[in-house]
């Protein structure tokens, strides 16, 4: 497996150790120490997945994910020393799809990686034929093929991650999902009782679809079971 990665740490240690290790496997890297030139190199570069450090000393790593995702929908993994509930939650938010805390297993970090990149290429292969892996549910149309999502004739910008969530319910249609289920199905690891991931990307999701929290026609909330689509 091979891809183009952006690596950003203001931590020189770090951000080389990333770049031995991932250029090791085969993959490309473009390197930075900082947040300046980063925009230029995702507007010019085709880029498979982006590890942005959290605290950098001029633009912060959730501003230019949030920038990244105004246009690009490649993975991107957050590091940071920060380990509170509440950072994780705003990255995850914002649209970053998997979060390591410092200090870390560089192996771990390449195993996020790979399992990231498995599935944006797996969501995100251009199929010219229309099967029938589809699901039209009330004006909500996914095609798992094509990984194309249409809400009321409205192409909707979702990540890997997001389409794999959407696509699991709307899969299991009818039927509520825990989060331990839906985290093991898409993320395919194990679950902890104080994860809180599952619920920032339906949060995520939602705001995506113009769904109010309280009353959503589509991703509903039972509480204190899970999720569903009926």
């Amino acid at each position: 497996m091979m891809g183009s990665i952006l690596v950003v740490d203001d931590e020189r240690e770090i951000a080389d150790l990333l770049e031995l290790y991932l250029r090791n496997d085969g993959f490309t890297v473009h390197k930075f120490y900082n947040g300046t030139d980063v925009l230029e190199c995702v507007n010019t570069t085709e880029l498979d997945l982006a590890i942005l450090d959290v605290m950098l000393p001029d633009i912060d790593g959730f501003t230019l994910c949030q920038k990244i995702r105004e246009k690009y929908y490649f993975p991107i993994i957050m590091l940071t020393a920060k380990v509170e509930d509440l950072d994780k939650i705003m990255g995850l938010t914002i649209g970053a799809d998997d979060y390591i805390t410092k200090p870390f297993n560089p192996l771990e970090v390449m195993a996020r990686v790979k399992t990231q990149l498995r599935r944006y290429k797996k969501y995100n292969t251009d199929g010219s034929e229309q099967e029938a892996n589809e699901h039209d549910i009330r004006g909500l149309v996914i095609n798992k093929d094509t990984h194309k999502c249409i809400l009321f004739g409205k192409s909707l910008p979702l990540t890997p991650l997001e389409f794999s969530i959407l696509w699991y319910l709307c899969d299991n249609q009818g039927r509520v999902i825990s989060s331990e289920e839906l985290y093991e199905a898409v993320w395919g690891d194990k679950y902890l009782d104080n994860n809180n991931t599952v619920m920032a990307h339906i949060g995520r999701l939602r705001e995506k679809m113009q769904e109010p929290s309280r009353n959503p026609k589509f991703v509903k909330t039972v509480w204190g079971v899970g999720y569903k689509i009926d």
